[in-house]
């Protein structure tokens, strides 16, 4: 029987731990990313578009609070979109290792010949 077929114990305190530590990080990045769009969209877009009418955007001539009520605001949520999809990526493997790491900790591995 292949190894990777053996779950890990999830009552066991090591992995109920690292199952809250994986879910407090995915929060903690959801959140980060919301408060940046939330920034880009509402506070450049709606709450400071009037100062910062006052500056243009370069090559384009378009007033800084106009452009990120119309279009920065998307490309800011895109941006935040694919930063998550990397982040998460990263967060992910570390999780799967450190479950690996538990899971064959608890006796239930059979190491093969490098």
């Amino acid at each position: 029987m292949s190894d990777n077929n053996i779950e890990p114990d999830y009552h066991s305190p090591e992995v109920q731990a690292a199952l809250k530590r994986y879910w407090r990080d995915n929060l903690r990045l959801i959140a980060g990313l919301l408060i940046i769009w939330a920034f880009a969209s509402l506070g450049c877009g709606v709450l400071f578009a009037d100062w910062l009418n006052q500056f243009n955007l370069p090559f384009t001539g378009f007033p800084l609070g106009f452009w990120f009520a119309q279009q920065g605001s998307i490309m800011i949520f895109v941006l935040c979109i694919l930063l998550y999809c990397i982040f998460m990526e990263r967060l992910d493997r570390r999780h799967h290792d450190l479950l690996e790491s538990l899971k064959s900790g608890s006796g239930n591995s059979n190491r093969e010949n490098d």
